[in-house]
């Protein structure tokens, strides 16, 4: 196996003196044309007063990333904590927030479970059907509501891929053996996407195997007159889970998830109005068990369902342009061990952006009204503002409040050394940051400092050490505070362009200050994080990336992994070598689980025009 990793190794090296890419060259997505649609007001990426990353379809092609759980851990300030490959029960973390503090949107449409924020990234999306990706850090509530307490990643999916067709198969270390089709079929009056992919892997360790499926359809139904969009989603996850939750050697857990959505939206516009209305149904289905052969020894069996219905929209005049919204959702949860729940969900947000100063300032103040019927009623304000000091630069300030609601793994499951809390109260913050960003079509860079003070924070205490039982509880007041740079820069080489990526992030918070027998929250959380990603091109049908990724953890744990990947294309046909860990670093992101050794994947794609 090793000998396969520096094979592969040696050939990139070699690729860097004599190359061979594609028939046409990688097209790099200009940062100023993106229109960011994770708000009610959409704006172009430069003209936006809060910290934004985009990661591009040309950042998806040369990320050497094989799912999103890979791409993200590439973006500075945000923690992806997996336990193997293949994106295994990833947890997602932003600027030091908990994994239930973060929200996924797919196309908007707001992917959290009430559940466990565990989850959250089994609703992540193949690479092959994404268009882009928005990451939004810092406290969202006064846009999305509940769960964005510490910042929101919305998936954007293609719209369509014209009459085409594309095979691919991957082989690799650990017995890795995926495949997946994905057809995009283009009519007079609809378009349609449909993805089908398979992933599996003997594991790299005991009981670290997997089976997952990936099940797409986007269609546009109607086009020439009232465009209706629809989408169905159903990813399947079936993985071995050794340490997952336990270290007790005795045991041999296994989880088996599903996640599903069916979302239908469309858009009227009219003079200077849009309105956007949303339908969907989400459905999560999650069986643990504790020893994968003995299903009777311990079984937990947990169904939610959340139906929703909401409109947003913009109206633009002279005062500038005001985004409002309402959703209405209902929650249903059936659990042998959380018992049966329900929950109804009501969200009215309004925010006006105004542009004065010849449109050099904008402000934009916003609030966000909450109901739960279990929490009842709750409001967070917050307020945006920025400075072009020219037409390419700008700072930029945000301050506002945020919260979480418990899950109900927080308030109701229970296991021998694990409980919940009924009593719990709803987690909140007050959020500040200032940042300054540059952006053309060749050079983006920006930077941004921040600070957090959060209340109720909820995390799994035991008194002393003698006791074996955590118990959900509101921890005192926590500051997080922290710093992240982010740039990008795309230069031309023998005719092709080549891009330089780096991103640093600093986080410090004072969470062990309180009580050093927290769990969640303190341990592993990333107190400095470098990242960077070199991807070239000196031939037509060739190109190449190199990613490094440095962490340091509040653990000590300090660590440096390497990966790469080498694409070949030959007409309609491309080969990709893509390596992980090549120096075979020991680390580990996640409670007791160590991260795969160095590993590499073959993989084939043939395009059908």
């Amino acid at each position: 196996m090793k000998k396969s990793i520096l094979f592969s190794a040696i050939l990139m090296a070699g690729a860097f003196q004599v190359q061979a890419q594609q028939d046409d060259a990688v097209k790099v997505d200009s940062l100023s044309e993106v229109v960011v649609t994770a708000n009610r007001i959409n704006l172009p990426f430069k003209e936006n007063s809060r910290t934004i990353n985009i990661i591009t379809s040309s950042d998806i092609k040369n990320s050497a990333a094989v799912n999103v759980a890979d791409l993200l851990q590439q973006v500075a300030g945000v923690d992806i904590r997996r336990r193997g490959t293949g994106g295994s029960q990833a947890d997602l973390y932003i600027r030091g927030g908990g994994f239930d503090q973060t929200l996924v949107l797919i196309d908007g449409v707001k992917m959290d479970d009430a559940q466990t924020g565990h989850h959250t990234m089994n609703a992540a999306l193949p690479l092959e059907v994404i268009e882009r990706i928005e990451i939004i850090k810092g406290p969202a509530a006064r846009v999305f509501g509940q769960n964005a307490f510490a910042g929101a990643i919305n998936i954007i999916t293609k719209k369509n891929l014209n009459n085409s067709v594309s095979l691919n198969v991957e082989a690799g270390s650990f017995g890795q053996l995926n495949g997946s089709v994905t057809a995009g079929v283009d009519k007079e009056n609809s378009s349609h996407i449909i993805h089908v992919g398979r992933v599996t892997s003997e594991g790299y360790r005991n009981n670290s195997d997997y089976d997952n499926g990936n099940y797409f359809l986007k269609s546009i139904f109607n086009k020439n007159a009232q465009p209706i969009e629809m989408t169905a989603t159903f990813l399947e996850r079936n993985f071995g889970a050794e340490n997952f939750y336990t270290t007790n050697s005795t045991f041999n857990e296994y989880e088996e998830t599903q996640n599903s959505l069916l979302a239908f939206s469309t858009t009227f516009k009219k003079n200077k109005l849009k309105i956007q209305p949303r339908i969907y149904w989400k459905r999560n289905q999650d069986l643990f068990l504790l020893r994968r052969n003995e299903p009777g020894f311990y079984r937990n069996m947990h169904i939610s369902n959340k139906i929703g219905v909401e409109t947003n929209a913009s109206y633009a005049s002279k005062l500038g342009i005001t985004g409002f919204g309402v959703e209405l959702s209902k929650i249903y949860l059936r659990s042998n061990n959380l018992g049966n729940r329900n929950r109804s969900m009501s969200n009215v947000f309004l925010e006006h952006r105004f542009s004065i100063a010849d449109n050099k300032l904008d402000i934009t103040p916003g609030v966000a009204l909450t109901y739960f019927s279990d929490f009842k009623f709750r409001a967070f304000p917050g307020l945006d503002l920025g400075y072009n000091l020219t037409n390419n630069f700008k700072v930029y300030g945000n301050i506002g409040y945020t919260y979480r609601i418990p899950t109900y793994t927080d308030l109701f499951y229970n296991d021998p050394v694990t409980s919940g809390n009924a009593n719990l109260e709803p987690e909140e913050a007050f959020a500040q940051e200032f940042g300054v960003k540059y952006t053309t079509s060749k050079f983006n860079a920006s930077i941004a400092v921040f600070n957090r003070d959060a209340d109720n924070l909820i995390d799994y205490v035991r008194n002393n050490v003698a006791e074996d039982v955590f118990v959900a509880t509101n921890i005192t007041e926590v500051n997080t505070k922290g710093l992240e740079l982010d740039a990008a820069y795309n230069f031309k080489f023998k005719d092709y362009t080549q891009t330089l990526s780096v991103g640093y992030a600093f986080l410090d918070d004072n969470i062990l200050d309180q009580n050093e027998e927290l769990s969640r929250y303190s341990l592993n959380t990333l107190k400095h994080q470098y990242t960077t990603r070199l991807s070239t091109q000196l031939f037509k049908n060739v190109r190449q990336n190199i990613i490094y990724k440095y962490a340091e953890r509040t653990t000590g744990q300090t660590y440096n992994v390497w990966d790469a990947s080498l694409a070949i294309k030959v007409k309609q046909t491309e080969f990709t070598i893509t390596a992980s860990n090549i120096f075979d670093t020991d680390y580990i992101e996640s409670g007791f689980v160590p991260m795969p050794p160095s590993n590499v994947l073959f993989g084939l794609r043939y395009s059908f025009k």
